[in-house]
């Protein structure tokens, strides 16, 4: 996949995006891994969220949709889940605000009537030539969404998930290697590696399994909404593949670590999708 320099207002749509990335799970047939299950995803407007959320309706799952304010986005997310004959609910709210994140797990639960599945997906960045260019705003800003938010989102969701639910976490190659333009983004990943790591260990003996997906470069609104121009038409082209991965190529990891029946045997694991590139760390 090529595409062209371009700019975009932040959080970015999709819909202003070219080529728009493949994020509808098209083709993809499910095998009612997920039959009856309901899930919560952070972050499911768009781009991975979206791609996660369809691949969960044609497994089965009823799927809360939290976003910030992309409401056309969030609606065609809504109407893809709906026509696999799913419910799906959609809760706009900031992440990044402590009483959201609980109130957000309390809206899912009394929606759909229960929650088995948690996909912590939400994140930001912003990219900077210099370290110096990082306010203390922003760096506190990019930690309350991209880890402050999984902590409290998870902490209200643990009073709900039984035995055999499951939490899935996004992580990125950035928190296995660090980025010098993404400093605050890399730091927040590598927390959420770590921090999959560890609860995974917590909750064990709960019966509740804990994994990380941690993807290379992916075409999602966040891209052209975030990167400093000149840099969105390369963007992917560092892999060995040569492009980036649409959200389409991720959404099964999901699947397989949110599926008891494909991944019993799986906690405290971040998979990493980098398009051919040696694991790094």
């Amino acid at each position: 996949m090529n595409q062209p320099e371009q700019t975009q207002r932040p959080p970015g749509d999709t819909g202003e995006m070219a080529p728009e990335p493949g994020d509808e799970m098209r083709g993809y047939v499910g095998r009612d891994l997920l039959a009856g299950r309901r899930a919560l995803i952070t972050g499911a407007d768009s781009g991975i969220g979206r791609a996660v959320a369809v691949a969960f309706a044609k497994e089965g799952a009823d799927v809360a949709v939290s976003y910030l304010e992309e409401h056309s986005d969030a609606e065609h997310t809504a109407a893809l889940v709906r026509q696999e004959g799913r419910r799906c609910r959609l809760l706009p709210g900031d992440l990044a605000e402590r009483d959201r994140c609980a109130s957000v797990v309390t809206d899912t639960v009394r929606e759909l009537g229960g929650l088995e599945i948690l996909v912590n997906n939400i994140a930001t960045q912003s990219e900077h030539e210099s370290f110096d260019e990082i306010t203390d705003e922003q760096w506190t800003h990019t930690f309350d969404v991209n880890i402050h938010s999984y902590f409290r989102v998870t902490a209200a969701a643990l009073r709900h998930l039984p035995k055999g639910g499951a939490i899935v976490n996004t992580g990125s190659v950035n928190g296995l290697r660090g980025n010098k333009k993404l400093i605050d983004y890399s730091a927040t990943k590598g927390a959420v590696h770590s921090w999959t790591f560890a609860l995974a260990q917590s909750l064990i003996g709960r019966g509740i399994r804990v994994n990380c997906v941690a993807p290379g470069p992916v075409w999602t609104p966040l891209i052209p909404a975030t990167m400093e121009p000149g840099h969105v038409g390369s963007f992917g082209a560092q892999t060995p593949m040569g492009r980036a991965a649409d959200p389409d190529e991720l959404a099964p990891s999901y699947v397989f670590l949110a599926a008891d029946r494909l991944s019993s045997y799986y906690t405290g694991e971040v998979l990493a999708a980098l398009g051919g590139e040696t694991t790094p760390g």
